[in-house]
């Protein structure tokens, strides 16, 4: 958004965008050895527990003999875009110029591929860093339609997404996110809009509206992210390609009567309903 080039001064281009001028000039610290691998342990910590908050995670970790204190915990939670999962008051208050859409899937009987389309993002550990990975996934078939990594959480790598899903796959009827920043902003409800699909939200902090993605972050790291360390993003990158192809093409679902999620989102089959 700055143009150190322009004739205008870094002062008051950060003015008229309505940002500290400080965050310009910021270089941002590495993430340290110790917090890389503190992070990774709270990602394992919160797949299993995700009903755990910043003062349970410390006393988790405090009697793996790991010693840090809450606030600090609450930094990484926050970092990597984790947070216990429970219900809160006030969550349909939507951020600044955000609009907060409604829950659609509630007892919704979900019976074909293309009728439910979601997506989310997830912390992905590192040798040394860590990435985000964001997907969209097919309720009915389970089949990951687009996926990304970024190193950053901004908006613009889950649009990329989502008109990478569009383009290969056409359209669904509707479209399921959480209320992250990133989901809620008009550029991405824009490209749902324009295509007439129908937008849905979770509620804030409820895991369950949001499940079978949920799942689908359990089921890559443990059968690939934490079988790996990757030591750099394009390393990540290809390895998450490789268990993808065999998610989607090899790997059967009980949930699916044993089939692949290619399967059952390509051959149509009737009888599988996922609702």
């Amino acid at each position: 958004m700055i143009d150190r080039s322009h004739d205008l001064s870094i002062t008051r281009q950060a003015k008229a965008l309505n940002i500290s001028r400080g965050s310009v000039y910021y270089l941002p610290r590495p993430v340290s050895v110790a917090d890389l691998a503190l992070m990774r342990r709270m990602d394992e910590l919160h797949l299993d527990f995700p009903f755990a908050g910043s003062r349970m995670l410390r006393d988790l970790l405090n009697a793996e003999g790991i010693e840090v204190g809450r606030r600090h915990v609450a930094t990484l939670m926050k970092r990597m875009a984790i947070e216990a999962i429970y219900r809160k008051p006030n969550t349909s208050k939507p951020a600044p110029g955000h609009k907060i859409y409604p829950y659609l899937l509630r007892r919704l009987p979900v019976t074909r591929p293309d009728q439910v389309w979601a997506m989310d993002i997830t912390y992905i550990p590192m040798a040394r860093g860590f990435v985000y990975l964001a997907a969209v996934v097919d309720w009915f078939s389970r089949r990951v339609l687009a996926w990304r990594l970024s190193i950053t959480m901004e908006a613009a790598f889950c649009i990329e997404t989502l008109e990478e899903a569009l383009a290969r796959h056409g359209r669904p009827e509707i479209f399921n996110t959480d209320q992250g920043s990133q989901f809620t902003s008009t550029a991405f409800t824009g490209v749902l809009l324009k295509t007439d699909i129908a937008i849905s939200m979770d509620g804030k902090g409820s895991w369950r509206d949001n499940v079978f993605v949920e799942r689908l972050w359990r089921t890559i790291k443990y059968e690939e992210v934490y079988l790996r360390a990757y030591d750099t993003v394009s390393e990540a990158r290809a390895s998450i390609s490789r268990y993808l192809g065999f998610y989607n093409a090899r790997r059967p679902h009980s949930s699916l009567d044993r089939k692949t999620p290619d399967q059952a989102y390509f051959n149509r089959l009737p009888q599988i309903a996922a609702a």
